[in-house]
């Protein structure tokens, strides 16, 4: 099982590979060829940043959002996004200006607007995952979370809680998309990308 972890410059890279051999990837490629994407049973795309940036920086990558598409969205490669990693997986994004997204679920990443309460922003720490939809890869418990944005729209498959339910996780077929870090996220992380590793869907 050969799996592709993206490399466009805008990723906690070292740490999503680290927490991935730890939950069992042996045959893990850190890539910014779209060939390597092209061929790999299992893609992630890890993102730490503003959508706009992380959005030009993937597209900069020759041929890398085609090959992406090809490969999970034509042929069914099972995709985890991470952070913003999933954010980009929106029609749009409106950090620092509106900014177009993937498209692969349709929805906008807006603002955290925790109004009327003394929760801050950027929501940072640990935090209840709750399952929303049935999917096999989330199960309840608590995740390190870091971010002032999130996804609005249908797909949602596990919320938090921060003044009212914030998305923590999406999923479309075979592309799941989570807000938290899993690398960052001590057991609960790891058990989630050893699921992740051994999904058939």
């Amino acid at each position: 099982m050969t799996l592709a972890l993206i490399d466009y410059q805008a990723g906690n890279l070292h740490s999503v590979e680290n927490a991935l051999r730890a939950a069992g990837c042996v045959d893990l490629t850190v890539t910014a060829d779209p060939d390597v994407v092209a061929r790999a049973d299992r893609v992630v795309l890890p993102g730490v940043g503003a959508f706009g940036a992380c959005a030009a920086a993937l597209r900069a990558v020759p041929g890398m959002v085609e090959a992406m598409e090809e490969r999970v969205l034509t042929q069914g490669a099972p995709f985890l996004g991470i952070c913003v990693g999933m954010q980009l997986l929106a029609d749009a994004g409106e950090e620092l200006g509106t900014h177009r997204g993937l498209g692969w679920l349709p929805g906008t990443v807006r603002r955290i607007d925790p109004a009327g309460s003394d929760a801050k922003v950027p929501h940072m720490g640990w935090n209840d995952v709750v399952p929303t939809a049935g999917h096999p890869l989330i199960v309840p418990g608590e995740a390190y979370f870091l971010h002032s944005y999130a996804f609005v729209g249908p797909g949602v498959v596990a919320t938090t809680d921060h003044a009212g339910p914030v998305t923590a996780a999406i999923a479309r077929g075979t592309v799941l998309g989570v807000q938290f870090h899993p690398e960052k996220s001590q057991r609960y992380g790891l058990a989630l990308l050893e699921r992740f590793l051994a999904w058939c869907p």
